[in-house]
C-alpha cells in the first residue's frame, strides 16, 4: 500500500504557534523547557502523544486531527487498489 504524505508533526506545531502570533520563548515558559528544545521538537516528524496533548492544550489546537486525516485517507487508499 502507497501511502500519502506522511505528518511531520513539528512543522504543524511550528505553524500553529506562528499563526497564533506566539514566540517560541513564549512556549518554551508554558511548555517549561527552554528555546533550543522546541527548535529540536519542531525538527521532529513524531514526538510522544503525552507530550503532544500538551502542546495542544497550550496552543488550542488539536494535532491529533491530522492524524485522523491521515488515516482516513490512507485507508480510502488501500480500498481503490
Amino acid at each position: 500500500m502507497q501511502m500519502k504524505e506522511e505528518i511531520h508533526i513539528g512543522g504543524l506545531i511550528r505553524t500553529a504557534l506562528k499563526a497564533d502570533g506566539h514566540s517560541v520563548a513564549w512556549l518554551a515558559r508554558q511548555m517549561g523547557c527552554d528555546c533550543s528544545t522546541l527548535h529540536r521538537i519542531f525538527k521532529k516528524q513524531d514526538i510522544d502523544t503525552k507530550l503532544l496533548l500538551k502542546f495542544a492544550e497550550i496552543l488550542h489546537h488539536d494535532f491529533f486531527a491530522a492524524y485522523s486525516t491521515f488515516l482516513a485517507e490512507n485507508q480510502s487508499v488501500a480500498v481503490e487498489m
